[in-house]
């Protein structure tokens, strides 16, 4: 089992970080100059660098004391991604009725939380693994189920209904979520000299599969 802890980075650091989603392509280029793209990862990953939100000798001290609790590299935790935390478009608040992640078949109780990039073409289905307690929302065939009808596991992102949903209806949700990350590093390099001179403490994060 992948080492992890269920804290979040600091929230106001994270809120200054820098980075996205990568992917890894692989393109081969003939002698005509046609490509051949060759996808080497099936979902994509993502990649910070938490230094930008760094301004203060007490914030450095605070990220200090945060990878040495996790041991480095050695355990995972949560990171609030601002540009994409919730379900809904534009970051607005969750509704039940946000992200498709089911079709009941009378059987199935459990339901892996999903959010869908993109429409016409491709679109890209991403597991969501780390909701957040207390914002996930759940519907039914457009009916919002009440707080009794269901659970959510905030450590793996599965939704388990209390009984299975009947044949063909169809099961959304609406949650807020963090990435799970840790440090991209078993060092931090900080020199404090160049970081009182307004230098940016770089302090890379990696998401992590759960």
């Amino acid at each position: 089992m992948t080492p992890f802890h269920e804290t979040r980075f600091p929230l106001d650091l994270a809120l200054g970080a820098r980075g996205g989603p990568m992917r890894r392509t692989e393109v081969q280029i003939s002698a005509t100059g046609r490509e051949e793209r060759n996808a080497r990862w099936a979902d994509s990953r993502r990649k910070y660098d938490a230094g930008y939100g760094v301004k203060t000798i007490a914030k450095l001290n605070e990220i200090v004391a945060f990878f040495e609790e996790r041991r480095g590299r050695l355990y995972g935790f949560r990171f609030r991604d601002r540009l994409d935390w919730t379900s809904a478009p534009r970051n607005a608040a969750p509704g039940a009725d946000d992200q498709e992640i089911g079709i009941g078949d009378g059987e199935t109780r459990d339901f892996q939380l999903i959010k869908t990039y993109g429409e016409d073409f491709a679109p890209y289905r991403r597991q969501i693994t780390k909701p957040v307690a207390g914002t996930i929302r759940v519907g039914v065939s457009g009916q919002e189920k009440a707080a009794a009808d269901f659970s959510c596991d905030a450590a793996d992102g599965v939704v388990r209904f209390t009984s299975a949903p009947p044949t063909g209806a169809l099961i959304t949700a609406g949650y807020a979520f963090d990435v799970p990350v840790r440090f991209d590093s078993d060092m931090l390099d900080i020199d404090l000299s160049a970081f009182e001179a307004g230098a940016i403490p770089s302090i890379p994060l990696i998401e992590i599969r759960v």
